[in-house]
């Protein structure tokens, strides 16, 4: 559905969400998998590149946006049937889209098949949107801030304890260091099975169900923070404030991972304090940049893409899917190739090196989507679920 953005919405807020959504999407389409600039990666197992901490901010966000958004409603003690209703409506809605991007296009053309709902990947980037979305709120409705702290902490906490002392049948010792030996990956393994875990990771999923349970706190922390900017404080006080807290964090999270490392496919505790530290200095800075300060220009791209976020993702993930299924010919070995590969190798392959021209690839298509965004924008259209 369409509505007009109020005039009293968060602009650094928005600005932070359109910078990490097109994060998103940059690292999501390289011009190929082959070349990549490892900062654009994920780490492949322990540690954390920039492209790990793009989904941590989001929830984030999500987290802040729950607050901004039902935070009067709470106070004022009007939270009834028809805010649960929009709620679970709302879960609803982002996870069957996260599940609408697994299944499409339904068809394999080059097998002449309907796609297999036997090896239908359950849960995603936008599944777990969506029960962080649904459990964070459900939180927030029913309890104060110091209880939703209190919750945040202690699900870090029973999570380290449970994936540091309970053994995985089959292996000889749970060990971090063992992608398959951990309770998260063997929680996806009896509950989800092989046939709907990421079949790339092949013996975990990287948005699995326990691994959710400390992404939750991601998202509390949000809450947290939206706390505090409702707050009738000064606004230098409220930086100083995120800027404390998220360096405190991020010192806690990283002396956190000499026991229980950072690793973003088991949403590790010390990787939440640690993202959500870094979320709270970054957001601090925008805040203090935008909102404070009044330097707004150059943060136009990143508005337009931040009050459609998930507009944005759907249609550039739908876009994708769809140029990596079109055939338009044949490549040098003679097998057909895609109209994605073809746009890469014949339009970017010939004026760089691949990692380059891979990137080059990347940031067009991101510019490709920053003017179809536009479009909406400049009418005034803001699509929201």
């Amino acid at each position: 559905m369409s509505e007009n953005v109020g005039q009293n919405r968060l602009l650094s807020l928005d600005v932070f969400r359109g910078m990490t959504i097109a994060g998103m999407v940059l690292v999501n389409n390289p011009g190929t998998w082959s070349a990549i600039y490892p900062p654009l990666q994920h780490a492949e197992w322990h540690g954390t590149t920039p492209t790990d901490l793009v989904f941590p901010f989001f929830l984030f966000i999500v987290g802040i946006s729950i607050t901004l958004a039902l935070g009067k409603r709470v106070e004022a003690g009007g939270i009834n049937r028809e805010i649960y209703l929009k709620i679970f409506r709302r879960s609803l809605i982002i996870f069957a889209l996260g599940l609408f991007l697994a299944i499409f296009p339904f068809y394999n053309f080059t097998k002449g098949e309907w796609f297999d709902f036997s090896t239908l990947r359950i849960m995603g980037v936008l599944q777990r949107i969506a029960v962080c979305y649904l459990i964070a709120s459900l939180i927030f409705v029913r309890t104060s801030w110091k209880q939703q702290a209190i919750i945040a902490g202690s699900l870090l906490l029973v999570y380290w304890a449970l994936m540091t002392l309970i053994n995985v049948p089959g292996c000889d010792a749970t060990s971090f260091n063992d992608k398959a030996c951990n309770l998260a990956a063997y929680f996806d393994r009896l509950i989800l099975t092989e046939n709907h875990i990421y079949k790339t990771a092949k013996v975990f999923d990287p948005e699995g169900l326990l691994s959710t349970v400390p992404a939750i706190a991601t998202t509390l922390a949000g809450v947290l923070c939206g706390h505090w900017l409702r707050r009738e404080k000064n606004d230098n006080e409220k930086v100083r404030a995120m800027f404390f807290f998220g360096v405190t964090a991020m010192a806690f999270g990283w002396i956190w991972s000499f026991w229980f490392p950072l690793n973003k496919p088991l949403w590790t505790s010390s990787y939440v304090l640690y993202t959500a530290g870094l979320a709270l200095c970054f957001l601090g800075f925008c805040y203090w940049l935008i909102d404070i300060k009044g330097y707004r220009k150059w943060a136009k791209p990143f508005l337009i893409f931040g009050v459609n976020a998930l507009a944005l993702f759907v249609f550039s993930g739908l876009l994708s899917k769809l140029m990596g299924i079109i055939k338009v010919g044949a490549g040098e070995d003679g097998k057909s190739i895609s109209l994605q590969g073809w746009i890469f190798s014949s339009i970017f392959l010939p004026f760089a090196a691949p990692i380059n021209a891979s990137l080059m690839f990347a940031v067009s298509y991101i510019l490709l989507w920053l003017f179809l965004m536009w479009l909406l924008y400049r009418k005034r259209i803001y699509i929201k679920v």
